[in-house]
């Protein structure tokens, strides 16, 4: 009987489970404490804090199917996707993982017992083959004295890739840090199948295909390539699960497993498509995948980061569906196949369908938009190309000015055969990309990091100031004995009343004294792993490992974040009863002066709403609650109905903040004791902050009181400004306002009367250029935009004319010009007008029968005038 990609996915956990492996279920598709990935790319990802060492591990042996995410960095196959057997943007990787347990052998003997064992997987062992590094010479006697692997299936691959550890056969995390050998097991899909094996010339064909990769990590690779063994050896291994089950299922395609037929089957009942062997299926199947997920796992489309990779995504499968004929809005129907083909994965998904499905519903709407005016542009330019190149300047423009993905575009052109650019492209974007990549700060050096095993008790629930013992020093990033005065450093306590920054409550400030008016200024706290760092400078005296300080928090800097988070927590309740159970916090900043949530929300705030919200907090706080904390576990707190970011990582005792019947949270920030102290709250702002996402910024306090006050401190003075009382402060403004009016009436009447009277004057000065009347004139007018009546009104009197008007007005020249309908074979108002601004050094624009511009270029103005005569009678056929 064939398996089904669940049954392969669930016999994987339970055989390493039978193992002694713990189960751990998938993170995120955003790790939000790991600010060097982009998204989750691999099984180690959740892990990474164990193989650095900062964290120690609650068990030594640990599976999991790991969602993951390859799109972008050295992982960017995007164009492959869909066209290929093999390549995703998302995909499963199955994985075991040991952490200072088993090694070499016991990996490749239980990789080798799950594979070919006819009470798991039973694959034929004449059918497999591996790789090792060539010199990893453990590995390879494993493979042939243990496993019984013929030589000829051995492969050794050595350094194929220009450097020293550069190999195929050597993973490492990144350019330093945790790395070692690795062994990857291959099936062989048969002779019939174009390819040779790993590590020869034609390699890259489909007969032999990688399903999973034994990784030894065992050394920590410094800067200047120095391999440093590491102290805890570990095992890390990545299975894709769409491939295992090609080979399982008797395909040779991974769009051919029963997964991805059920989807395609739905994109074709969908779509209404008759194409139902096209390419575009396959997009649209891995496609819906990564956004769905993304979006269940917070990511919302934008134009930065990992939101942009979002909306290229959307955008690609739009544009896919769409050469199927698919009905627009058809993308968002996907969501419910996906979930029923996804199985038991899929709880994410179908705790948050609806939000992802009016997420892609919006999102397909606005790209129909940026789809029709780029396709409109991109087939202009295809239908002039001569060379079967389109040129990277238009594929910038599509890029820059539609948000047109450069992959839609290499969809299109290939369908037609036609090459992009790519080098004229990255010329274009070459600034851009580099801003971007400063600003995106997803990389690290890993021996930047440090490694720091010591933990820090946390002791600033119950006070505020205590006497602690120096664990670690650190001055410029190194672990030093002693910080002298003047050093800025970090300081590691054994223990600390200071709240480290996290779950979007800033840190601590306060001070570390010692003897001798010894004194460390603490401007911020944050984690290390498990240890608490204190941030700041020594400015009197020096502080040495194992020395005793008195730790002191600024005692009202962090009163005031306690009543701002707890007032947070009152908001997001409030938010949910008033907009409905559909409002999910997306991130959130609580300091001593004001707090900022941002939460998902499709639509501005009407002021009744967000008056509302903030009545509802102030009715909390004039209750008066006690705020409680509870300590229990994950499970029991979910069904209890507390609130939890998706994204972040808990552990299985949590920390409960429950305020009587109206909130219930896991949170472990610092919070105030009852309701009532935080005495007032005031919405100061409700603004967007992202597509589906609104923001909120509010005061408490005293904060608060200051903020309300200042309107009606502002009331007061433009009432005595104006010299009445505040009862009659808007009957004042009101007749202030008429008589504004009046004005404005009476001044546009006179720029009338004053524009009859030029217009005379002007009609008069009308000069005849081939049979036809020219009216070309620097005129003094009060305001700019009278030039505009006179050039309709010389229209009107003259019937049939050509225009061109220009005054100077706080040191700019303002022009007009205008042609008569008639006229417009001749020239029009916007072709003249470019050839006289270009001389004034202006900028403008209009339609073929009225433009205008201003430009900065004064002297140049009768000059100007003068040769437009002549550039006039050039234009003017004689018929």
């Amino acid at each position: 009987m064939i398996k089904s990609t669940s049954q392969i996915r669930q016999e994987f956990l339970n055989f390493f489970h039978s193992k002694g492996h713990q189960i751990i279920t998938s993170s995120p598709l955003i790790l939000p404490d790991d600010t060097t990935l982009l998204f989750t790319n691999a099984g180690m990802n959740q892990f990474k804090d164990i193989f650095l060492g900062q964290k120690k591990p609650k068990y030594t042996r640990i599976t999991t199917a790991q969602r993951c995410l390859r799109v972008g960095g050295k992982h960017n196959d995007l164009e492959k996707v869909g066209y290929t057997a093999r390549h995703h943007t998302f995909f499963e990787m199955l994985g075991n993982f040991s952490f200072g347990d088993y090694f070499k052998q016991e990996a490749i003997s239980l990789a080798w017992e799950l594979l070919t064992s006819s009470k798991w997987f039973g694959l034929p062992k004449d059918k497999l083959l591996v790789t090792v590094y060539a010199d990893d010479h453990d590995t390879f006697k494993i493979w042939e004295k243990k496993i019984g692997l013929p030589l000829e299936r051995i492969i050794r691959i050595g350094d194929n890739r220009g450097s020293a550890y550069a190999s195929d056969n050597f993973w490492q995390m990144s350019e330093t840090g945790p790395c070692g050998p690795c062994s990857e097991i291959f099936f062989d899909h048969g002779a019939h199948i174009k390819g040779g094996l790993p590590g020869s010339t034609d390699e890259g064909g489909d007969r032999y295909i990688e399903i999973w990769n034994l990784v030894f990590m065992q050394f920590n690779r410094k800067s200047n390539g120095t391999m440093i063994p590491l102290p805890m050896p570990a095992v890390d291994t990545g299975m894709g699960l769409e491939r295992i089950t090609a080979v399982l299922q008797n395909v040779h395609s991974n769009y051919n497993i029963d997964l991805f037929q059920k989807l395609i089957q739905s994109i074709i009942q969908i779509t209404g498509t008759t194409k139902i062997h096209d390419k575009s299926l396959h997009v649209i199947a891995d496609h819906i995948r990564s956004c769905a997920f993304l979006i269940a796992d917070g990511v919302l489309p934008s134009n930065e980061n990992r939101s942009y990779v979002l909306r290229r995504l959307i955008r690609r499968a739009v544009r896919h569906g769409y050469t199927l004929g698919a009905q627009k809005g058809f993308f968002c129907k996907l969501v419910s196949p996906l979930i029923h083909v996804m199985d038991e994965s899929a709880e994410t998904l179908k705790r948050y369908q609806n939000k992802v499905e009016q997420v892609l519903k919006t999102e397909e709407e606005k790209c129909d938009k940026t789809l029709e005016k780029g396709l409109f542009l991109l087939n202009q330019e295809l239908s002039k190309t001569s060379d079967d190149t389109l040129n990277g300047e238009t594929l910038f423009r599509l890029y820059d000015t539609f948000g047109f993905p450069i992959e839609l575009v290499e969809d299109i052109c290939r369908e037609r055969h036609i090459s992009v650019d790519k080098v004229g492209f990255t010329l274009a974007m070459k600034e851009q990309r580099q801003r971007a990549r400063n600003a995106s700060g997803f990389h690290t050096n890993y021996n930047n990091v440090l490694y720091i095993t010591h933990k820090s008790e946390f002791k600033g629930y119950d006070c505020l100031q205590l006497n602690a013992v120096i664990s670690i020093v650190i001055v410029n990033e190194e672990i030093v004995d002693t910080i002298y005065a003047g050093q800025d450093g970090v300081i590691i306590l054994d223990c600390t009343p200071f709240y480290p920054e996290g779950g979007g409550q800033v840190g601590d400030q306060g001070t570390l004294t010692a003897h001798n008016h010894t004194c460390f200024i603490i401007k911020n706290t944050k984690k290390y792993a498990q240890a608490i760092g204190h941030i700041g400078t020594l400015t009197h005296g020096r502080l040495s490992k194992g020395d005793t300080v008195l730790a002191q928090v600024d005692k009202e800097n962090q009163i005031s974040i306690r009543l701002n988070h707890s007032a947070t927590h009152l908001l997001q309740a409030a938010l949910r009863l008033i907009l409905g159970p559909k409002v999910t916090q997306k991130g959130s900043l609580i300091n001593a002066q004001y707090l900022r949530f941002d939460f998902s929300y499709d639509q501005p705030m009407t002021q009744a709403e967000t008056r509302e919200v903030e009545a509802i907090v102030n009715k909390q706080i004039r209750r008066n609650l006690p705020i409680e904390v509870h300590i229990m576990e994950l499970n029991k707190a979910i069904t209890l109905g507390a609130m939890a970011l998706f994204t972040e990582k808990y552990d299985q005792y949590v920390r409960v903040l429950k305020i009587d019947d109206f909130s219930i949270e896991l949170c472990g920030g610092t919070h105030a004791q009852r309701t009532g102290d935080i005495g007032l709250f005031h919405i100061t702002s409700e603004s967007g902050s992202a597509s589906g996402v609104r923001r909120i910024e509010a005061v408490t306090g005293e904060e608060a009181l200051s903020k309300i006050y200042h309107p009606y401190d502002a009331l007061s003075d433009i009432a005595q400004l104006l010299r009445v009382n505040h009862r009659n402060l808007y009957k004042k403004v009101s007749s202030l306002i008429d008589c504004v009016q009046t004005l404005e009436k009476k001044t546009q009447n006179l720029q009338h009367q004053q524009a009859i009277q030029e217009s005379l004057l002007l009609r008069k000065k009308a000069i005849e250029i081939k049979n036809i009347q020219i009216v070309i004139s620097h005129v003094n007018v009060s305001e700019p935009k009278i030039l505009r009546i006179l050039v309709d009104n010389l229209k009107h009197h003259l019937g049939s004319a050509i225009i061109v008007l220009a005054t100077i007005s706080n040191g700019k020249v303002s022009l007009v010009t205008g042609v008569t309908k008639d006229l417009t074979h001749h020239t029009t108002a916007t072709e003249l007008l470019k050839y006289l601004a270009k001389q004034i050094h202006g900028k403008g624009g209009g339609s073929q029968h009225l433009a205008q511009a201003t430009g900065v270029n004064i002297e140049a103005l009768p000059t100007a005038l003068t040769n437009v005569k002549s550039w006039i009678s050039d234009k003017i056929k004689i018929i």
